[in-house]
């Protein structure tokens, strides 16, 4: 159906009154604020018109920096040796079959990428085994960063007897370990419910060649409160060592409510 002659023109003076609209540009720091408000500079976004790549504003939730590098770190056959560690751990001739085969044959950074993945993953009793492993090795050499390593993780996994298998072997070997290693090796007598050998790492501390730090003894003061004749020992110590450093109470000592 045609449209009359007085109706289109009437609509067509509507539209020509109104005026083109401006579309709103996107806001750019650059820019001032009277040439964006107008529209006078191309939107700084790229578009497909202007050949730019989209990217990203936002983070998309994948993992950045060490977390992807790491295990570009661990070669295939040392976590070919992992796995079959893992997969063999129940039984020890297996065990045995499998390191003879695999394990022993691997070069040395991969034997100690092996040991740290373990201690990692808290596979206390394979590092162990794997850190004999390194000690029969002709290039090994005695390190405490090795032994304070295996030491820590054993603390933490509450192995405390074989903590001190190994710990035994580095005094052996003339090594002392730093406050970390005596920190957690303390925490983890503590946890457990054996303060008698938290004082033992105690007092091998203090004949340390190397000066003392505050978190053992921090760990200590806090760990030894169900017991206040050891605490008053390590209190004095520490407050010999460190005069100007505070030590909190219990409001039973503060008070002297007994």
């Amino acid at each position: 159906m045609a449209i009359p002659r007085a109706r289109l023109a009437s609509l067509l003076l509507h539209f020509r009154s109104r005026g083109p609209k401006l579309l709103p540009q996107p806001f750019s720091p650059s820019s001032s604020s009277s040439s964006s408000a107008h529209g006078l500079f191309p939107s700084p976004w790229p578009t497909p018109s202007t050949g730019g790549a989209w990217r990203r504003a936002f983070h998309d939730g994948r993992p950045r920096g060490p977390l992807w590098r790491s295990k570009k770190l661990i070669g295939k056959e040392a976590l070919f040796a992992i796995q079959g560690l893992k997969r063999f751990k129940g039984d020890e001739e297996k065990l045995a079959d499998f390191v003879r085969r695999y394990v022993a044959r691997l070069l040395k950074a991969d034997k100690l990428a092996v040991l740290g993945e373990l201690e990692r993953q808290e596979e206390v009793d394979l590092a162990v085994k794997m850190f004999r492993i390194i000690q029969k090795e002709d290039w090994y050499k005695p390190d405490i960063y090795m032994y304070k390593d295996v030491i820590i993780a054993l603390a933490k996994c509450k192995k405390m007897e074989e903590a001190m298998v190994i710990w035994g072997n580095m005094r052996d070997e003339n090594l002392f370990p730093d406050s970390q290693t005596y920190a957690e090796v303390i925490r983890g007598f503590l946890r457990y419910g054996s303060p008698s050998d938290a004082m033992n790492i105690y007092e091998d501390m203090k004949k340390s060649p190397d000066p003392p730090e505050e978190l053992p003894f921090r760990v200590l003061l806090k760990g030894l409160l169900p017991h206040p004749l050891l605490r008053n020992r390590v209190k004095q110590d520490f407050e010999e060592l460190f005069p100007e450093r505070h030590i909190y109470d219990p409001p039973e000592e503060i008070f002297g409510m007994h």
